[in-house]
């Protein structure tokens, strides 16, 4: 998996970066989490720029929600039903999606990121459920940047030990977020405050 995603990067950069994480959210099968926390982990090799890498990532991650919530409004749960299937969205995550988003609503396209099989699907419901694109925004870009930020973060802050971080992540991840979430934001606010000190040093 390491070496492919590698090969990956080396052919198509940051545009790579950008396609896999809107194609991810769109509903095809890809591992967008464990990219995400490899692209950190490549940060820290020089291979990739951290900024550049969060920043491509955040660009598919919002672009592939908003395709989802146009074909939603656009063409309704008719079009969701027909053609899911064919991009994975089966009828059991259909269902599901739909019972998480009755109880949940305008914060399951929040945290819908870190549930798998749930974030292909909530912008879509989002859509035909008419919600105003404003509201919609607010809480998938907000979800958008703290999930980059955490997987992104995780590969960063452990480097070479990614790997087994995120196996371990994966095994407990409702337990794991409540602790990962927190040090990710911590961390961002961290990272930008260094970045306007660099420009505040060299604009003195």
């Amino acid at each position: 998996m390491e070496q492919q995603l590698a090969d990956l990067l080396q052919h198509y950069g940051y545009i790579g970066i950008f396609l896999f994480l809107v194609l991810g959210i769109v509903g095809l099968p890809l591992p967008d989490e464990i990219m995400m926390t490899f692209l950190g982990y490549l940060t820290t090799t020089g291979k990739l720029n951290l900024s550049l890498t969060f920043l491509s990532a955040l660009a598919g991650s919002a672009s592939g929600i908003t395709i989802s919530y146009i074909l939603g409004s656009r063409f309704g749960y008719p079009f969701l039903k027909k053609y899911g299937p064919r991009i994975f969205i089966t009828r059991r995550r259909l269902i599901f999606a739909q019972l998480m988003f009755r109880k949940y609503g305008n914060w399951l396209l929040f945290v819908g990121y870190f549930i798998p099989g749930v974030r292909h699907v909530t912008a879509y419901l989002a859509g035909i459920s008419g919600m105003r694109f404003t509201r919609f925004a607010l809480f998938a870009y907000t979800g958008a940047i703290v999930w980059c930020t955490t997987f992104i973060g995780m590969g960063h802050i452990l480097g070479k030990n990614w790997e087994a971080a995120f196996n371990y992540l994966h095994k407990y991840s409702q337990e794991a977020l409540f602790i990962v979430i927190p040090i990710a934001l911590i961390w961002l606010i961290w990272y930008l405050y260094r970045v306007n000190q660099r420009k505040s040093i060299h604009t003195k």
